[in-house]
């Protein structure tokens, strides 16, 4: 086995040292308005168990290719001015790496601290995609 320098729980940390949190009370008082774009970064899989109301899908994989205008694979959701977008996953481990990733690419965004699990917790709206 190979001796890694970081560990993943490091690389998280040096995340979310760097870039803005929302809480999931904040996000759940957000979640219709208008201006912010809730981003899923989920595996689709983990979508299809039920997902927040209105929120974009953009698989982590594909993430920072649809966010770049010049790339093949650009979506213009991420092309909206003015919109604060934030990113979620299950727990707030992949998006805290995500959101790290975005900010490096010059673009703004935020990621939903305690992720999907904590938003579930606290009653947060949630639909399934057979509706």
């Amino acid at each position: 086995m190979t001796d890694l320098h970081t560990t993943a729980a490091e690389l998280v940390a040096a995340a979310r040292a760097r870039i803005a949190e929302i809480s999931t009370a904040d996000l759940i008082n957000a979640v219709d308005d208008p201006d912010t774009v809730i981003v899923d970064i989920r595996d689709i899989r983990e979508r299809a168990k039920g997902f927040i109301p209105g929120s974009v899908h953009a698989p982590r994989g594909m993430l920072e290719f649809w966010v770049d205008p010049s790339s093949p694979y650009y979506r213009d959701v991420f092309g909206q001015a003015g919109k604060r977008y934030v990113l979620h996953c299950a727990s707030g481990w992949r998006s805290a790496l995500a959101t790290a990733a975005l900010n490096d690419m010059g673009f703004e965004a935020a990621h939903l601290r305690d992720g999907f699990s904590d938003w579930v917790k606290a009653g947060g709206p949630v639909e399934t995609p057979d509706g």
